[in-house]
């Protein structure tokens, strides 16, 4: 975990020194933190955390996740001779006399198999079903002949067995770590003998819904909002790499944050991402509840624009805070422009790329912080979407990505960052 930061960090005003003459101190002057740039955001947000451990988990929980090691089978595959099909195992040549299933082959003796029977001692191959029939010989007793859906030469000398290590010797490499798990691997994984995997640490995250406001169906009264969040947060975090464990909803109080912050036992999330109370008005407790919690924050605010209050703070048992404004369209950008670098650290994941766009309009220099822009690309170019204010989804909806505008705005044709929207 990072040091606290002194008060002088970052443009931090000092506590005030005592007053002489032995009066009383005067009243302590909230420290003054200076935003952090959105370039300096992001790289903080990747830097201050490391990878997770590596971890086996069981076959069946390992689709999608990263293997952490090389995987070898750890035996034959198959390990034993079987039968590619449904017929006999037959030694020498037509007829066969039948013998008693288990026992080794003579020349001239056959023994019915199932498709993955284990392939008798004495065995040369294996007829087909549709290939022979059972007859009498001259005495009356059963016996093996060759029927008339036998093809020519049929059957060759080792035909239709699979071999023992036909697939894979035993410590044969089968995945390379770095594979992302698919069903098929998995499935390789059981053949070669098997039951868990080591993959690469996949970080937990807790999702904490604030607002008293918040209403999750139907069309709300004045004075309150709908819900923009439980519906689709989750699936935006699992795509950044993240595992959603657990989602509470929280109270405007310090008491309800503080029991929503609170350790959930014996596996708790690696990763606390909360939804509005960030800023610092009356029913704001997050960082009230952070600072009581002994906390650090890595990023108080960030110098942009929407998504200013957007936080990054880290508990003293090692979890990290991710602290989302209220307004969707600022909390999408918060969590593009922290939760996206933080998420793949966590999970040894490539850090996510700035990408860049040619600006299909001017923009107009602003006099604050530097603007997260959804935009639609039109003929190559990149052009701000309507309906952008922090409160609204539509423009985002009908986005190709963000980009970032610097305060001194932007020429038509020029290059600026940008940012992929993690369902495109």
């Amino acid at each position: 975990m990072a040091e606290q930061q002194s008060p002088a960090a970052r443009g931090a005003s000092p506590e005030p020194a005592p007053a002489a003459g032995g009066d009383a101190a005067p009243a302590e002057v909230p420290a003054v933190v200076l935003p952090h740039t959105w370039e300096e955001a992001r790289e903080l947000a990747w830097s201050v955390a490391q990878p997770l451990p590596a971890h086996a988990v069981p076959l069946g929980s390992a689709l999608g996740r990263i293997l952490a090691a090389d995987l070898h089978a750890r035996h034959a595959m198959p390990h034993y001779a079987s039968s590619a099909m449904d017929g006999w195992a037959v030694a020498g040549s037509a007829p066969w006399i039948l013998a008693e299933p288990g026992e080794p082959l003579a020349p001239g003796q056959a023994v019915p198999i199932v498709t993955g029977g284990l392939i008798p001692t004495g065995a040369k191959a294996v007829l087909r079903s549709e290939s022979g029939q059972i007859s009498t010989d001259s005495e009356g007793l059963p016996v093996l002949v060759l029927g008339g859906g036998a093809r020519p030469g049929e059957p060759k000398n080792g035909q239709h067995i699979r071999p023992a290590g036909q697939e894979a010797e035993a410590g044969e490499l089968l995945a390379k770590a770095g594979t992302t798990l698919n069903p098929a691997h998995i499935s390789l994984a059981a053949l070669g003998g098997h039951d868990e995997l080591s993959v690469l640490g996949r970080p937990a995250v807790k999702i904490v819904l604030t607002g008293d406001e918040v209403v999750s169906s139907g069309i709300p009264d004045p004075g309150f909002v709908r819900d923009a969040f439980s519906p689709q947060l989750g699936s935006v975090v699992e795509t950044l790499g993240g595992a959603v464990v657990a989602l509470q909803r929280a109270a405007d109080s310090l008491a309800s944050v503080l029991d929503a912050l609170a350790d959930d036992g014996d596996d708790p999330a690696d990763v606390v991402i909360t939804t509005g109370a960030t800023g610092h008005s009356s029913a704001d407790f997050l960082r009230e509840a952070i600072l009581a919690m002994g906390g650090t924050f890595h990023i108080p605010h960030i110098a942009m624009r929407p998504g200013h209050p957007t936080l990054l703070a880290e508990l003293p048992d090692g979890r990290f805070i991710v602290g989302l404004p209220g307004n969707p369209l600022a909390a999408m950008v918060g969590l593009a422009t922290l939760g996206a670098p933080l998420l793949a650290r966590l999970g040894s994941l490539p850090r996510p790329a700035v990408g860049s766009v040619a600006c299909g309009s001017p923009v107009k220099a602003y006099h604050g912080p530097t603007r997260i822009m959804p935009y639609r690309l039109v003929y190559g170019l990149a052009s701000p979407c309507a309906h952008t204010d922090s409160a609204m989804m539509r423009g985002l909806s009908q986005a190709d990505g963000l980009m970032v505008v610097p305060p001194h705005g932007v020429k038509m044709g020029e290059s600026l960052p940008s940012l992929p929207l993690p369902w495109n």
